[in-house]
């Protein structure tokens, strides 16, 4: 009987994630997820105002394994969001498979995700009277196979649906980069054209989630295990003022003393187009793309990347 009723429940909900999802703060509030931003840590540093009257898309990058910082940040008011821009909501956008799962798709949309589905960020960013920050980890489950230490390569380059959608609703855009994002698993070496990275895009064309084969760090020893290894996260966003934290050192800094660091700061202002065409979206890609590269290049130094590394776009 329970479960006739919960399958009765799944069909009259079915279009929630599609709808803004459904938001508890109770859960958000939990004090679990304070030990999880003191893990890292995980610090939200505000820059600027944002208007509460309008809509945002926050293209995250890189996607990592799990998006760490996208999660605590967005899903959680460990780091006091909410508080920092009152009247803004945030949604981290993630693949439909996971609102298939029972129980699970309930725990979830408490936590503020939604469908990653077109019309899931139609919905955000129509609404009239604004204040909806839709989070995309842009590469999406593709770009989780990538994910590894020293990676910089991102899937942005033929990903232009969110700047077709930005331009339709006149949402206003804010690239953000999480430094150390990668950093966090060791994955097992997959070449495109090897047969693990073969079999991993054939499972992900079917279930449409990237299956990454993992290795991080146990709870008593460092050499092995699911857990996240404890390095360095820097988050920022687009900054036109300099409220970032001075170097630590030339060296990258231990494990134990990690700082993630999210700044949001001005976005890139974006006129509302019906129907947007293909050299308008190729513009707001290409300013996309710059800005987002400018926000790499100027914070680099600050997790000790060399002057040679820059982010390669496939």
């Amino acid at each position: 009987m329970v479960a006739f009723l919960y399958a009765g429940w799944l069909w009259l909900d079915r279009d929630t994630p599609n709808r803004g999802g459904r938001r508890c703060q109770w859960i958000q509030r939990w004090s679990v997820w304070e030990h999880f931003r003191d893990y890292f840590p995980v610090k939200l540093v505000k820059t600027v105002d944002l208007d509460p009257d309008k809509n945002y898309i926050f293209g995250f990058h890189p996607h990592g394994v799990l998006a760490t910082g996208a999660f605590c940040n967005f899903c959680t008011e460990s780091t006091g969001f909410s508080s920092l821009f009152p009247g803004l909501k945030s949604h981290l956008l993630t693949l439909p498979f996971w609102f298939r799962v029972p129980i699970f798709r309930d725990y979830i949309m408490c936590g503020g995700l939604v469908s990653s589905s077109k019309s899931s960020l139609s919905y955000l960013l129509s609404r009239p009277q604004g204040g909806n920050v839709a989070v995309i980890a842009v590469g999406g489950a593709p770009e989780a196979l990538e994910a590894r230490p020293g990676a910089l390569m991102l899937q942005l380059w033929k990903r232009k649906g969110f700047i077709k959608l930005a331009l339709r609703h006149g949402a206003q855009l804010v690239p953000v980069f999480s430094f150390g994002e990668n950093e966090l698993f060791d994955q097992i070496r997959n070449p495109t054209g090897s047969p693990l990275r073969t079999l991993q895009d054939r499972l992900q064309s079917i279930m449409g989630i990237a299956l990454p084969l993992i290795n991080g760090r146990g709870v008593f020893q460092y050499s092995f295990g699911l857990l996240p290894h404890r390095k360095a996260i820097l988050t920022v966003g687009t900054i036109h003022r300099d409220m970032s934290p001075r170097p630590r050192s030339a060296s990258v800094p231990p494990r134990h003393s990690a700082v993630c660091l999210f700044a949001v700061g001005k976005p890139i202002p974006v006129a509302t187009s019906p129907n947007p065409s293909s050299e308008d979206i190729d513009a707001l890609h290409e300013v996309y793309l710059e800005h987002l590269s400018k926000l790499f290049e100027r914070h680099k130094h600050q997790y000790c990347l060399q002057e040679h590394q820059h982010l390669t776009f496939i």
